[in-house]
């Protein structure tokens, strides 16, 4: 099992930034990607952006190429979302979660795939 823990949310307002971070603790050698997820009220969770642990190969969803950016920390056992040029509907609850281990390859996109949820960090983009 892997804890991972969610910072970093706050109100920010349009057109701002914000700096995510999640810290993985327990069994780390476990972790072959982590993914950011994300859950406005009344929506379903949704796939944000996605790092391979070993090579830190990168995914992300349309919604937000070019605005966020995914990064890791290995030694620190960490992952960071910086995102840029914020939008209100960018409004959401922000989740961490680790890509089931049995699934190797690509990056996954579904919230089915992942596993070891944080608890989240909220995240308000105001106009």
């Amino acid at each position: 099992q892997v804890q991972l823990a969610e910072s970093g949310g706050g109100l920010v307002q349009a057109g701002g930034s914000l700096r995510l971070s999640c810290v993985a603790s327990g069994h780390t050698f476990s972790i072959y990607a982590l993914g950011w997820f994300r859950q406005a009220p009344g929506k379903e969770r949704e796939f944000v952006a996605a790092i391979s642990w070993s090579d830190g190969s990168t995914y992300y969803a349309d919604s937000v190429k070019g605005r966020f950016t995914i990064s890791r920390h290995n030694v620190a056992n960490s992952v960071y979302l910086q995102m840029n040029s914020l939008k209100p509907e960018d409004t959401a609850v922000y989740y961490c979660a680790r890509q089931f281990t049995a699934f190797r390859g690509p990056l996954r996109t579904v919230p089915d795939e992942y596993d070891n949820w944080g608890q989240g960090t909220r995240v308000t983009v105001s106009s």
